[in-house]
């Protein structure tokens, strides 16, 4: 039954289609987890058993669930991931959780398959309980099954929670010494704002103690004037900030008596010239030539997006900021060898900053360089260019080079991408965009025309294209490059 735009709906039809809804959902995604089973069994052989010299990289099989489930062939994983529009890390957790529901908690599947647990809490239990042995599953199995779909689900997991326990009271104990390895502090990804949440995983103790000095600490700042009307979330936020900057910080301690012998150590303090003491900190700005030429423009900071000045002062710490220019990327380098130089790298790198495989999401300068066109060594000169050379994450990389996965870049800067399968997408500096066969062929043809107008539609549909302004740069060979014209950054150390 079909219920958008139904106005005509009362109360009791409502809840009727929610509940509906619910019940059509479930479906969907048992109906998708199968799927995800079948790609898993058609690539459960071992490679290795396979005649043929096996190079580096080659694919093998991997155990992705939890002890009792099969193997897969890793790099099947990246086309699962193109196919889902995920992450081949994404794919991968969906075909572990979907292999241990199937072969270590039957029951439970049991229950999602007939649409009375959503699919969601049933893949949190088989990762929570992946490191069981599945000798003692049936415990767990038997337990969750009986509450899954019935109970709430923070019942559900505290239940899985007690019978881990119950299950290997030895086990537990060493998980306890293995998590207490596993503390850290992670900073998450900038949100529209310009924020971040810092996160921490670390002992009772320690964390009692940075509370207790943040709170100090918000109230030796709540009266300076740039704090004035601060709320007190506002005031502890700074206050954690404070203890980025530990020389400022016991400058503070000090005038507020907040450490032994503190007016010594204030003179002490004052006779430093603590400039000199910050880190130095080295922050790349990418800017388009119309910001050069005194047109508006909005620079982008790497990793962190569109900056203002006072925005980088913040993030610093401080307002000595020097200016200056490095690279102009509108030029094109490229060199007669197999290796990237570190200056092609860097080049690379703030031009095309992340993982260049279909729907990955990856962002660092760790990623390997891929030719696209495969280097031959007896080809033309100049085959290692930043016009071509793609980032790529190390499995992804090792995908495309032993699966067969084509990746064709065109003159404008965009990557078509073919898996071995027959999946198109391409990859663009608005990310992945589907494709269907014969858009892909007008793309990557030999005809200009096509090419032209196949990459207009294209932008059109993305919502990239000023018709206008783009109809007046395009040439209809498509000749000139066009992967991020004036692009450039700015080096800012203090």
């Amino acid at each position: 039954m079909q219920y958008r735009g139904r106005s005509d709906l009362d109360a009791r039809d409502t809840l009727a289609a929610i509940e509906d809804g619910v019940r059509q959902r479930r479906q969907i995604e048992v109906d998708e987890i199968f799927l995800v089973l079948r790609w898993c069994d058609l690539h459960s052989s071992d490679p290795a058993q396979e005649p043929g010299p096996r190079p580096p990289g080659s694919d093998r099989l991997d155990a992705i669930g939890g002890d009792g489930t099969p193997g897969v062939r890793e790099l099947a994983l990246c086309e699962l991931a193109v196919a889902r529009q995920i992450h081949s890390r994404s794919a991968r957790a969906l075909a572990g959780d979907a292999l241990d529901l199937r072969h270590r908690l039957p029951r439970v599947f049991e229950r999602v398959v007939a649409l009375d647990a959503d699919l969601w809490l049933a893949r949190r239990v088989a990762s929570m309980t992946r490191d069981v042995a599945f000798e003692s599953m049936h415990l767990i199995d038997d337990a969750v099954s009986a509450a899954i779909g019935s109970q709430a689900p923070s019942r559900v997991i505290e239940l899985v929670e007690a019978k881990k326990i119950e299950v290997d009271r030895t086990a537990h104990e060493e998980r306890l010494a293995a998590e207490r390895k596993r503390r850290y502090v992670g900073v998450s990804r900038r949100d529209g704002t310009g924020l971040r949440h810092v996160i921490a995983r670390v002992t009772e103790g320690d964390a009692r103690s940075v509370n207790a000095m943040v709170e100090t600490i918000a109230d030796l700042i709540a009266d300076q004037p740039d704090c004035a009307g601060m709320s007190r979330d506002e005031l502890r936020a700074t206050a954690f900030g404070w203890l980025a900057r530990p020389l400022d910080l016991l400058v503070l301690l000090a005038k507020h008596d907040q450490v032994p012998d503190a007016a010594a150590l204030l003179e002490q303090l004052e006779r430093l010239d603590l400039t000199q003491l910050r880190p130095r900190a080295v922050v790349y700005v990418h800017v388009h030539q119309a910001a050069l030429a005194g047109m508006p423009g909005v620079a982008r900071v790497e990793d962190l997006g569109p900056q203002l000045l006072s925005q980088l002062a913040d993030l610093l710490g401080h307002d000595h900021i020097r200016l200056t220019p490095v690279i102009d990327l509108s030029d094109q380098v490229s060199v007669s060898c197999y290796e990237h130089p570190e200056a092609i790298k860097e080049r690379i790198h703030l031009l095309r900053p992340g993982d260049q495989f279909p729907h990955a999401s990856s962002m660092s300068r760790r990623l390997d360089l891929d030719h696209p066109v495969p280097y031959s060594p007896h080809g033309p000169p100049d085959q290692t260019s930043t016009r071509t050379s793609q980032p790529l994450g190390r499995t992804n990389h090792r995908a495309k080079t032993h699966l067969g996965h084509r990746a064709t870049p065109l003159p404008t800067g965009e990557v078509v991408w073919r898996t071995r399968h027959g999946l198109c997408r391409i990859v663009d500096s608005a990310g992945t965009h589907l494709l269907d066969p014969t858009e892909a062929d007008a793309l990557t043809g030999d005809n200009p025309v096509d090419r032209s107008l196949a990459r207009l539609v294209h932008r059109h549909r993305t919502g990239q294209l000023d018709t206008e302004v783009e109809m007046q740069r395009m040439s209809v060979d498509d000749a000139a490059s066009d992967p991020s014209p004036g692009d450039g950054h700015v080096d800012l150390a203090d």
